[in-house]
């Protein structure tokens, strides 16, 4: 008799695995159960609609570094699929990736229908049964012999059995989301947000929104939690990669701060204060009879600059000459080290990542099984 494969969810992890057996495995029977009434709706929102697919790194090394957590997990699990892997999987089926000057990779047709399409036709090729509207609610298992049986029972009441199990579907926000797992004795960390903006419940920053700034120093203060990039201010705070990045990496801390937190922002990058203050001493001759608002030597964008100065109690008429020391000083050190309370966190609707789990030490890396019970995969 022919075995059975259950895909729990219908994401890209969930086709990618389906479509995968299904092909190595001409005998499997592969059935994909997605809770909602959508098939692959985080591919087809991904990169702004145009499926950032891999990155174009071929270091495992360098790759790992990128991850807020499970490096040592990764570099393992890497050595078995990498980038270059998925971008030969992906030529071998018509769909050619390109990179983009930050590395992202995105399918030449800049469409994510691309992708879709290429996972469906996957699918349909190798007859995965895929079914809609079912969420699993229960699993046991039974086994004998070293085999894992297991029965899948849906919110519906309805049930399946297989003889292999991959869960695909994702991370939830709250602990008891994961009953259904820790039944079968796997153990869960607690989950977290870990990729979410930045909200600051300033008045002033709202004259600002809009502005984006493409390289800034951002450190969580008494931490040694800091990332460089570029920032986006919204009505809502700051949002932009250096702030996604910072999240990310300080997911577990911040929850621990019940998202209250204070930040510091280097407006000029790498500039320290005092090297910083050196160079406004060559500014002020060179620019000795330019006024201060019509010359910004920073490049700056104008109402971010203006916004500084007015901080600042800088009188935008002023020539750079006849500039005071203390606001030289105090200019000095708002470009390098201003501070703002973080004051809680705004998600996105499309684009939520929680970390946290099943844990990583009873998954085995190479092959993605659980280390307590046979046949049963994670992705």
């Amino acid at each position: 008799m022919s075995k059975h494969l259950i895909v729990v969810g219908g994401g890209a992890a969930g086709f990618f695995c389906a479509v995968n057996a299904a092909a190595a495995n001409p005998s499997l029977r592969v059935t994909i159960l997605e809770r909602s009434g959508k098939l692959l709706s985080k591919v087809r929102v991904s990169g702004g609609g145009r499926c950032n697919v891999t990155h174009a790194c071929s270091s495992i090394s360098e790759m790992v570094r990128s991850y807020p957590r499970g490096q040592n997990f990764l570099k393992q699990a890497f050595h078995q699929f990498f980038t270059n892997d998925t971008i030969q999987w992906f030529a071998d089926r018509g769909v050619g990736l390109k990179t983009e000057s930050d590395g992202r990779m995105f399918p030449v047709t800049d469409s994510s229908e691309t992708v879709i399409n290429c996972l469906l036709n996957e699918a349909d090729k190798y007859h995965v049964e895929v079914k809609i509207r079912c969420e699993v609610t229960n699993i046991s298992c039974m086994g004998n012999s070293g085999q894992s049986e297991f029965n899948v029972r849906l919110a519906d009441g309805n049930s399946f059995q297989s003889d292999y199990l991959c869960i695909a579907c994702g991370g939830f926000p709250k602990l008891q989301q994961y009953q259904w797992l820790q039944a079968l004795g796997h153990q869960v960390s607690s989950p977290v947000p870990s990729l979410f903006t930045f909200n600051v419940p300033d008045g002033n920053l709202k004259s600002l929104m809009g502005i984006s700034v493409e390289q800034v120093r951002i450190k969580i203060k008494g931490t040694n939690f800091v990332q460089t990039g570029p920032l986006l201010i919204t009505h809502w705070g700051f949002s932009g990669p250096a702030i996604l990045k910072l999240s990310a990496f300080a997911a577990k801390e911040l929850a621990g701060l019940d998202y209250n937190f204070t930040i510091i922002i280097n407006w000029l990058g790498d500039t320290n204060e005092s090297a910083l203050l050196e160079k406004l001493k060559v500014i002020r001759k060179e620019f000795s009879k330019r006024s201060v608002i019509n010359k910004n030597p920073f490049g700056l964008p104008v109402r971010l600059w203006e916004y500084h100065l007015q901080t600042c109690e800088i009188n935008p008429g002023w020539n750079w000459a006849d500039l005071p020391a203390r606001q030289q000083n105090q200019l000095a050190k708002i470009l390098c080290t201003q501070e703002f309370r973080v004051k809680g966190k705004t998600t996105f609707k499309e684009e939520f990542v929680t970390a946290g789990g099943v844990r990583l030490t009873e998954i085995s890396p190479a092959t993605m099984e659980s280390k307590i019970i046979p046949a049963l995969y994670f992705a």
